[in-house]
């Protein structure tokens, strides 16, 4: 069973890929679907047996590795934590897949996207079943690999080309910190598996290594290392700049990749390594930081967006960022949950926003559209779904996840604990006005697109509104089934078993009355509030622009990021390039190397070429010089 869960969508990408010529598209997009599916329904299966009887299980595929003391397999490690996983990663995938059936029905290359869709799942169940660093690596490179393929898509848009290329060298970065962070271990431990890792943190806690004739905590550097990598494949900030611009692919990658799976890949690493960073508060505390940092910058820009995707896209960059500070204090339960419930509405989002752009014959710019909720009825439905769990309305899946981050910061006890509980309270205000800012510039107010006549939008067809009705029930019931067993204190820890490790037991108290039904008050004010400033009075919005326009510019231009590494990294680095293939390759390497050496033979040749006249007496003198110089060879040796 768990073999068929892992292989099948690499066989579905292999026959989809290779074969999807000849098969052709309808047969291409069943095999991948039907594949995924069955992948799906297995996952579930193995969920419900770690649920029911505690199941645990590592099958070895086979060998991988082996030198000395050094032995790394290919495995399927089913716990708890991967079996959350699984179930998230398949299920999702299939109603990308069947979503995409539709939404792409315009596109020649079917058979090739599908084959991508179904190598992306493949690479993040390697990925999520690892039972070694090395193992986890390969998965983590393969949806890197698929994310750049599935971005680049339309290879004839330089826009697409250009976020692909954009994405994966930005995601380089973080890889090359992650990759230094496995051989650090390896070198510490002298081992990448996890359970002979984990077994060896405690008795070496305390020790220290020399790095550039300092002394560091080997613990330390190890947890920030790998917690670099997270940051890269989950879009937190310094190395977020890539993830809004993955925008440029195709809608179903958006749902697959950037919402509820590839860009969670970090998050999974830190809660997988708990047994590691447990034992670093310095790595705990930046992981709060950078986590708390991410879900207010990005939700910042997120108010200015025009680009429908983009708001979404910035909205999952926050909702990480809530994911990464609820580990940075310990909850590692906590962030698991909102890791889970976050898969279905931000799919539901993606998928939902799709649906519109399909509609208005892919125009993405919320300001070109308007007063169409009667025209797309049950698109509409399912976008208020989504943008109610997003919020955290009250017991919809997002309240109860986002809520519990909240407050376990609340709990923590110290002040960076407090300060992320601040942060996000606010975050979660500016969520649901940018949210609700969406859903009323896209659905109310008047209609604002000169190219398409309103009577001409119409709903998406059964194919693409069925994925949308599923994932809507997830993030409406996801919340409240699950929230006793993910983070529920009696529950929390028979649950999760050894696929976390607790130092310290997470807090049975509960925050102050005021504090609890803060966040939720707020989000219910946020509605009537953005319904005011965007439809019912614009020229609030207007105002608001123009008495703090450098704020505004500081929003749109996403807090200069892209500018500001422009400046710093891209500009001197072309300045350089320039340099030295100028000065250095053409006028010294190529001067005095390959093109020195062709024109001294080709000038030499040009010269030669006349002693070759017909003359017997040029023919006798250059012989009698050859001879001369032959004579004084033999005279001097």
């Amino acid at each position: 069973m768990e073999y068929a869960v892992l292989f099948l969508p690499l066989v579905a990408s292999i026959i989809s890929g290779f074969f999807g010529k000849i098969i052709g598209d309808r047969l291409s997009q069943l095999v991948t679907c039907l594949f995924v599916f069955i992948s799906a329904i297995l996952s579930i299966v193995i969920f419900y047996k770690v649920l029911i009887t505690g199941y645990e299980n590592n099958l070895i595929i086979s060998t991988w590795l082996s030198s000395g003391s050094l032995n790394v397999n290919w495995s399927i490690k089913i716990d708890t934590l991967s079996s959350v996983m699984l179930l998230v990663v398949t299920s999702i995938s299939f109603l990308v897949h069947i979503y995409s059936i539709g939404y792409m029905s315009h596109d020649p290359n079917k058979p090739r996207f599908m084959s991508y869709l179904s190598l992306f799942t493949f690479s993040m169940l390697t990925l999520v079943t690892s039972d070694n660093f090395l193992q986890l690596f390969f998965g983590w490179e393969g949806v890197g690999l698929c994310s750049y393929f599935l971005i680049g898509f339309w290879y004839k848009k330089e826009s697409a080309n250009a976020a692909a290329i954009k994405a994966f060298l930005v995601n380089r970065v973080g890889d090359f910190g992650f990759a230094l962070g496995i051989f650090l271990i390896f070198y510490i431990f002298g081992n990448i598996n996890y359970i002979e890792v984990f077994n060896q943190v405690p008795l070496i806690k305390d020790q220290e290594i020399s790095l550039i004739g300092l002394k560091i905590n080997s613990i330390n550097l190890i947890c920030i290392l790998l917690f670099i990598g997270a940051m890269g494949k989950s879009a937190q900030i310094f190395l977020h700049t890539w993830l809004p611009d993955a925008m440029e692919g195709p809608t179903p990658v958006s749902a697959l990749i950037h919402a509820a799976t590839m860009v969670t890949a970090g998050v999974f690493l830190v809660v997988r390594c708990s047994p590691i960073f447990e034992y670093s508060e310095l790595a705990l505390s930046l992981i709060t930081i950078i986590g708390m940092t991410t879900a207010i910058f990005a939700a910042s820009v997120a108010l200015v967006q025009n680009d429908i995707k983009k708001i979404i896209a910035y909205s999952t960059c926050s909702q990480l960022g809530y994911m990464f500070f609820a580990a940075g204090v310990g909850a590692y339960n906590v962030a698991m949950f909102h890791l889970f419930t976050h898969a279905f509405f931000k799919a539901l989002l993606f998928l939902g926003s799709g649906s519109v752009i399909h509609a208005f014959k892919n125009e993405q710019d919320i300001t070109k559209m308007g007063g169409v909720w009667k025209n797309l009825p049950y698109t509409y439905t399912f976008m208020i779904i989504g943008t109610l769990a997003l919020t955290g309305f009250p017991f919809l899946s997002g309240y109860y996840s986002k809520d519990a981050i909240i407050e376990f910061a609340y709990l923590s006890g110290n002040a960076t604990g407090y300060w992320a509980a601040t942060v996000g309270i606010f975050t979660a205000f500016l969520t649901s006005i940018y949210s609700w800012r969406l859903i009323f510039k896209t659905f109310h107010g008047d209609y604002n697109n000169k190219n398409i006549e309103i009577k001409n939008i119409h709903e998406s067809s059964l194919i693409i509104l069925i994925p949308l009705f599923i994932l809507s029930l997830g993030a409406v019931g996801s919340g409240f089934i699950f929230k006793d067993l993910f983070i529920g204190y009696e529950k929390t820890y028979s649950f999760w078993g050894e696929s976390i490790l607790f130092l310290e037991p997470l807090s049975n108290n509960h925050p102050p009355y005021w504090f609890i039904i803060l966040t939720p008050v707020l989000v219910v004010l946020s509605i009537p509030i953005s319904f005011y400033i965007f439809i019912k009075n614009k020229k609030v919005t207007e105002e608001l622009v123009y008495m703090n326009k450098p704020m505004y510019n500081f929003l749109i231009k996403k807090w200069y990021f892209d500018e500001l590494y422009q400046f710093i990294l891209i500009n001197p680095s072309k300045k350089l390039g320039i340099f030295l293939w100028k000065k250095i390759d053409l006028a010294f390497i190529d001067k005095f190397g390959p093109d020195g050496i062709s024109s001294l033979i080709k000038s030499f040749s040009f010269k030669a070429v006349k002693f070759q006249s017909g003359f017997v007496y040029q023919y006798a003198f250059v012989m009698l010089i050859g001879f001369s110089l032959f004579l004084t060879l033999l005279i001097i040796k």
